[in-house]
């Protein structure tokens, strides 16, 4: 595995609920940008417009994603084994197998750099936050546009690489350790809400594990009741409760 086979991928979507589709695909392949909008089955929700700028009206002559030319060649790309590289992963995974793509490798830059933020030091993972936590300058790189959060996602993935590159790892093996990282759940180190916003979950262990123990039943019942999957804090929460 190689960079070479690194797809740096962004969907902009009609919205974040689990019918939602996407209507903007971004990629980077070998130094090749595609971009393009496309008419998705339901309307984009006005939530949606406010981060992305898309309205209904930019996409309603445009064609459908599946079937598109785009389509073809990212189905091609993925089929050949090359690598998925999307800043929380999960969410532009879940639409492009919502129009019938199969994804076999993901690298989650998100769950990268929480697995590399070993002392919990970042306030936010999100990636504009990190743009400028990390103070990457890009002139042409529009937030929430597909295009623009494509470039800010290469320029994180080169800076987190090189992070694990300085530990003397080669990169066949860096970017198979980032595959295997976004393939399971995050160690959250430190509460980022309530009583305890800011403090560290180890600690939280010691001293209060009622509030774990009640915290763990809560996410639970959630995931059970068909609500968020909030896989992060269940795996967190059973590791410091061992």
């Amino acid at each position: 595995m190689n960079k070479d086979q690194l797809i740096f991928l962004d969907t902009e979507t009609t919205g974040a609920g689990a019918e939602d589709r996407l209507c903007q695909v971004a990629y980077n392949f070998q130094g090749k940008e595609f971009e393009a909008l496309f008419k998705p089955c339901l309307p984009i929700s006005i939530d949606a417009m406010t981060v992305s700028h898309i309205t209904n009206k930019m996409v309603q002559e445009k064609e459908v994603f599946e079937g598109s030319e785009m389509f073809d060649h990212l189905k091609k790309i993925l089929s050949e084994g090359n690598i998925l590289v999307a800043h929380n992963a999960k969410f532009d995974v879940e639409m492009l197998k919502k129009e019938g793509l199969e994804i076999p490798y993901v690298i989650d830059t998100l769950k990268v750099i929480q697995h590399l933020d070993v002392k919990a030091e970042i306030p936010k993972y999100n990636m504009q936050y990190l743009r400028y936590y990390f103070d990457i300058d890009l002139e042409d790189a529009t937030a929430h546009d597909a295009l623009g959060d494509i470039r800010v996602l290469e320029k994180l993935f080169d800076l987190f690489f090189d992070k694990m590159e300085a530990e003397g790892k080669d990169e066949e093996s860096i970017i198979k350790e980032m595959i295997e990282i976004s393939a399971r759940p995050v160690l959250i180190k430190k509460f980022n809400f309530g009583k305890y916003n800011g403090v560290a979950v180890e600690e939280v262990a010691k001293t209060d594990s009622g509030y774990l123990r009640w915290l763990l039943n809560e996410k639970i019942k959630t995931r059970d009741q068909d609500g968020d999957n909030d896989e992060n804090w269940i795996y967190t929460l059973e590791n410091y409760l061992k």
